[in-house]
Protein backbone atom coordinates (compact mmCIF):
# COMPACT_ATOMS: atom_id res chain seq x y z
CA UNK A 1 0.00 0.00 0.00
CA UNK A 2 1.00 3.50 -0.80
CA UNK A 3 0.53 6.65 1.01
CA UNK A 4 1.42 9.71 -0.03
CA UNK A 5 0.53 12.96 2.42
CA UNK A 6 2.06 16.18 1.21
CA UNK A 7 0.19 18.62 2.93
CA UNK A 8 -0.57 16.68 6.07
CA UNK A 9 3.05 16.41 6.65
CA UNK A 10 3.18 20.40 5.80
CA UNK A 11 0.10 21.40 8.27
CA UNK A 12 2.11 19.16 10.49
CA UNK A 13 5.40 21.28 9.94
CA UNK A 14 3.66 24.31 10.04
CA UNK A 15 1.76 23.18 13.07
CA UNK A 16 5.31 22.27 14.94
CA UNK A 17 6.59 25.55 13.94
CA UNK A 18 3.90 27.25 15.71
CA UNK A 19 4.45 25.22 18.86
CA UNK A 20 8.05 25.77 18.73
CA UNK A 21 8.00 29.92 18.51
CA UNK A 22 4.87 30.16 20.76
CA UNK A 23 3.12 32.71 17.38
CA UNK A 24 6.64 34.61 18.27
CA UNK A 25 7.83 33.86 15.05
CA UNK A 26 11.48 35.25 14.32
CA UNK A 27 11.50 38.43 12.30
CA UNK A 28 12.47 36.85 8.87
CA UNK A 29 9.41 34.38 9.32
CA UNK A 30 6.42 37.28 10.85
CA UNK A 31 4.00 38.14 8.09
CA UNK A 32 3.78 41.30 9.45
CA UNK A 33 7.36 42.74 10.73
CA UNK A 34 6.55 45.97 11.94
CA UNK A 35 3.60 47.99 11.99
CA UNK A 36 3.98 52.09 12.65
CA UNK A 37 1.53 53.61 15.23
CA UNK A 38 0.64 57.10 15.20
CA UNK A 39 -0.05 59.23 18.12
CA UNK A 40 -1.97 62.20 16.76
CA UNK A 41 -3.38 63.07 13.39
CA UNK A 42 -0.77 65.03 12.75
CA UNK A 43 1.81 62.28 12.48
CA UNK A 44 0.39 60.52 10.19
CA UNK A 45 1.83 61.88 7.01
CA UNK A 46 5.48 61.05 8.43
CA UNK A 47 4.03 57.97 9.52
CA UNK A 48 3.10 56.59 6.05
CA UNK A 49 6.55 57.69 4.70
CA UNK A 50 7.91 55.32 7.14
CA UNK A 51 6.22 52.81 6.17
CA UNK A 52 6.52 53.81 2.86
CA UNK A 53 10.31 53.44 3.11
CA UNK A 54 10.35 49.83 4.84
CA UNK A 55 7.96 48.40 1.91
CA UNK A 56 10.38 49.96 -0.42
CA UNK A 57 13.22 47.60 0.94
CA UNK A 58 10.91 44.38 0.91
CA UNK A 59 10.08 44.70 4.65
CA UNK A 60 6.44 43.95 5.47
CA UNK A 61 4.87 46.62 7.08
CA UNK A 62 1.35 48.25 7.89
CA UNK A 63 0.08 51.90 9.87
CA UNK A 64 -1.83 52.07 12.53
CA UNK A 65 -3.91 55.45 12.26
CA UNK A 66 -6.57 54.87 14.23
CA UNK A 67 -7.97 57.38 16.80
CA UNK A 68 -7.20 55.48 19.74
CA UNK A 69 -5.02 55.53 22.82
CA UNK A 70 -1.02 54.87 22.46
CA UNK A 71 -0.98 52.02 24.72
CA UNK A 72 -4.40 50.50 23.37
CA UNK A 73 -2.31 50.23 20.02
CA UNK A 74 1.30 49.07 21.24
CA UNK A 75 -1.07 46.38 23.55
CA UNK A 76 -2.92 44.84 20.80
CA UNK A 77 -0.07 44.56 18.01
CA UNK A 78 2.11 43.02 21.46
CA UNK A 79 -0.78 40.33 21.40
CA UNK A 80 -0.51 40.00 17.83
CA UNK A 81 3.04 39.27 18.26
CA UNK A 82 4.20 41.81 15.55
CA UNK A 83 8.16 41.73 16.39
CA UNK A 84 8.57 46.09 16.22
CA UNK A 85 5.80 48.74 16.89
CA UNK A 86 6.96 51.98 16.09
CA UNK A 87 5.55 55.35 17.33
CA UNK A 88 5.48 58.41 15.70
CA UNK A 89 4.56 61.49 17.01
CA UNK A 90 5.01 65.19 16.62
CA UNK A 91 8.53 65.08 17.89
CA UNK A 92 9.15 62.41 16.28
CA UNK A 93 7.83 63.51 13.28
CA UNK A 94 9.53 67.00 13.37
CA UNK A 95 12.81 64.99 13.86
CA UNK A 96 12.97 62.38 11.71
CA UNK A 97 12.49 59.55 13.92
CA UNK A 98 10.60 56.85 15.52
CA UNK A 99 10.39 55.51 18.77
CA UNK A 100 11.19 51.30 18.42
CA UNK A 101 9.60 48.90 20.98
CA UNK A 102 10.76 45.57 20.46
CA UNK A 103 8.54 42.63 21.29
CA UNK A 104 9.10 40.83 24.71
CA UNK A 105 10.99 44.08 26.11
CA UNK A 106 9.86 46.84 27.90
CA UNK A 107 12.71 49.36 26.94
CA UNK A 108 12.26 51.87 23.87
CA UNK A 109 14.47 53.55 22.15
CA UNK A 110 14.32 56.86 19.85
CA UNK A 111 16.44 56.07 16.78
CA UNK A 112 16.36 57.63 13.11
CA UNK A 113 14.27 56.01 10.22
CA UNK A 114 16.68 55.37 7.61
CA UNK A 115 18.78 53.52 10.96
CA UNK A 116 16.02 51.33 11.65
CA UNK A 117 15.32 50.52 8.05
CA UNK A 118 18.75 49.28 7.57
CA UNK A 119 18.71 47.50 11.04
CA UNK A 120 15.22 46.01 10.18
CA UNK A 121 16.64 44.95 6.41
CA UNK A 122 19.61 42.87 7.98
CA UNK A 123 17.47 41.09 11.22
CA UNK A 124 14.87 40.75 8.55
CA UNK A 125 17.38 38.23 6.18
CA UNK A 126 16.86 34.48 6.09
CA UNK A 127 19.33 32.94 8.06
Amino acid sequence: MLHRAVLGSLERFIGILIEQYAGAFPVWLTPVQAVVVTITEDANGAAQSVVEKLRQQGLRAELDARNETLSYKVREHSLQKIPYVLVVGRKEAADGTVTVRKLGTDAQQTVPVDEFVERLVDEGRLP
